[in-house]
């Protein structure tokens, strides 16, 4: 590990507390690191700051020691329920991680209490320990935090408790406010005192990030630390320590490349990312078929959807030397996972400063790292944007050879289990939507997908029923010759469940036959109206496009027929005929399409 340092704590214009210096030495960080040296020195002189820096780069410990200082300084001791600080951040797994840095350090400090407010608990139990141990400092989700601010009847006045807040932390924010946030955030600030300090961190600092640094922060100091031996033109995000690499191959390819890459690089750990967090399908199908294919390793899937099995997943693969973890964006934020060596992105994100937080799993606070994206061939203009929109450069890496064809196999798993097969027509469809709706949609365009390529590259059985393969044929996709509905499931108990609810099927479907169907909630009546005026304006529409009669022409021969009816049936004589058909004076001689008789006979 290569330091990156600005001097050592006890460089500080103002000395740090024993016990806090005694920490960082139990951590192992005897130096700081420059968003550290330029942050903590101003969040300590009672400034608010706006601090941005590449992700990575010790932003946790630029904020947990101005907490711990500022109320180590204070004046009058907090009392059990008087809350001194306020940190909020995103996700639970960052949550999680800035509550255990915090401990390491209030086992020092044991004047302090501290509490962790995050989904996937009983907000039963957060209360009640809140009631019963305090919280000086609380680390919450926006989501949590705002529901603890409503809990008045349970006897928790949280609204009573801030009202002590010396410190408000804003982690991750622009994430905060991608993640629709906006509206807790707006709410809890409401509750808190104007007198306070308020530090808000951010990997990037977008336009939502400004306006919430105007409605939240007091005159703040804005601090911007780039890498060491970037130009100050540059705005690169990413670790200078971080080697970033592309790979260009086909949509049936991709998969064979990852799971050859991952079985030569066993003894390491790392991070594979699926687009986006509408596409756990794409986690849970591919995390299933790594485990089948990747022998000798440790295999752990973690996305946005999971409830309580999130955290002992993240908190497991942490402890781990080696091993993958499979994954949505919900990792990709200011997760700090010791020792990652590869970031692997199976598909690009949604945006592109979602690729730069990605990256930033790995070479974190000095050590090296690698990261790796898989691109169609149509994609291929997406590196030229990444370092012109991100200043964030790639290099390529060839395809690996001798990968061999893996997808038979994964086919073979989608036949002995429709749980497997299911999962694998949801990732498709996921995978899919979630394309169309990619910000970057010049170069990341629908109509261009090859689906046939796509579905083979997901070892699709058949290609499934969606809008977006409504009236398109692919004859490059050929489907397996089998009748998908009679996949068993593998699970007894749910294949028992569905034959249960297919005889339910059957059974309506017989009772129904022979019955003549009506459609729903329309009367009869408005049936056979609207079926009348559908006819009527047919033959109309007909009438105008078959006929090249004009409508003055029509008239006439209207007029001449009837006169020939009157004619014929001896109530007008020839003579009395021929002078109606001239009176008119619109023609002179009788229409050529007119026969007068030439005797009786005829008529």
């Amino acid at each position: 590990m290569e330091h990156v340092t600005e001097g050592s704590w006890e460089s500080l214009p103002m000395r740090l507390h024993p016990r806090v210096l005694g920490a960082l030495r139990e951590l192992g960080f005897p130096y700081m690191t420059p968003v550290q040296s330029a942050t903590i020195p101003l969040f300590m002189r009672n400034k608010d700051v706006a601090a941005e820096a590449v992700t990575g780069s010790g932003k946790t410990l630029a904020f947990v020691i101005p907490i711990l200082e500022i109320l180590l300084r204070r004046g009058e001791k907090l009392k059990k329920h008087q809350v001194g600080a306020l940190v909020i951040t995103p996700t639970r797994e960052l949550a999680i991680q800035i509550d255990e840095v915090l401990a390491h350090f209030t086992k020092h400090l044991p004047q302090f209490s501290q509490t962790l407010w995050i989904g996937g608990r009983s907000p039963g139990e957060d209360v009640a320990r809140f009631k019963e141990q305090g919280g000086n400092i609380i680390v919450a989700t926006p989501g949590r935090l705002e529901d603890m601010f409503r809990r008045k009847a349970e006897g928790l006045d949280l609204a009573s408790c801030v009202r002590s807040l010396d410190v408000l932390v804003l982690d991750e924010a622009d994430r905060l406010l991608d993640m629709g946030f906006e509206a807790s955030i707006n709410t809890i600030l409401e509750f808190l005192p104007k007198q306070r300090r308020t530090g808000l961190f951010s990997a990037t600092q977008t336009q939502e990030v400004e306006s919430l640094v105007r409605a939240g922060l007091r005159n703040p100091v804005r601090i911007s630390v780039k890498e060491k031996g970037v130009a100050a033109s540059s705005t690169q995000k990413t670790p200078s320590r971080l080697e970033n690499y592309y790979m260009v191959c086909k949509a049936d390819e991709k998969f064979n490349q990852l799971v050859h890459f991952l079985r030569n690089h066993k003894q390491e750990k790392h991070l594979v990312f699926f687009r986006g967090q509408s596409t756990c399908a794409c986690v849970e199908y591919y995390g299933k078929a790594l485990e089948a294919l990747v022998k000798g390793v440790q295999i752990m899937c973690i996305h946005g959807k999971m409830k309580h099995k999130r955290d002992k997943i993240f908190m497991g693969f942490r402890r781990l030397q080696s091993g993958i973890l499979v994954c949505t964006d919900v990792m990709a934020r200011g997760i700090d996972i010791p020792e990652v060596n590869w970031v692997l992105q199976y598909d690009p994100p949604s945006s592109a400063s979602a690729f730069v937080h990605r990256c930033g799993r790995t070479a974190r606070i000095g050590h090296g790292g690698s990261a790796l994206v898989f691109l169609l061939p149509m994609e291929e203009s997406y590196v030229s944007f990444l370092e012109i929109n991100q200043k964030c450069p790639l290099q390529e890496m060839k395809l690996q050879k001798n990968t061999g064809d893996l997808l038979p196999k994964l086919k073979s798993m989608a036949l002995a289990d429709r749980a497997v097969f299911e999962k694998g027509m949801k990732a498709f469809v996921s995978y899919v939507q979630a394309y169309a709706k990619h910000e970057c949609n010049l170069i990341f365009r629908i109509k261009d997908l090859d689906f046939a390529s796509l579905a083979r590259g997901f070892a699709l059985l058949r290609m499934p029923k969606m809008p977006e393969l409504r009236g398109r044929q692919f004859p490059d996709f050929v489907p397996a010759d089998v009748n998908t509905d009679t996949i068993p499931f593998k699970d007894k108990v749910r294949e028992k469940q569905r034959q249960k609810l297919l005889e339910q099927q059957r059974k309506e479907k017989r009772e129904n036959e022979g019955r003549r169907k009506f459609i729903k909630n329309k009367a009869w009546s408005k049936q056979k109206a609207k079926k009348e005026k559908k006819k009527k304006m047919n033959e109309k529409r007909k009438r105008e496009e078959g006929s090249d009669i004009e409508d003055e022409d029509m008239e006439e021969l209207l007029n001449d027929t009837r006169l020939l009816k009157k004619f014929k049936k001896g109530k007008i004589t020839e003579e009395e005929f021929e002078k109606g058909l001239f009176s008119r004076g619109k023609r002179t001689v009788p229409r050529a399409d007119m026969e007068i008789p030439d005797s009786e006979e005829d008529c």
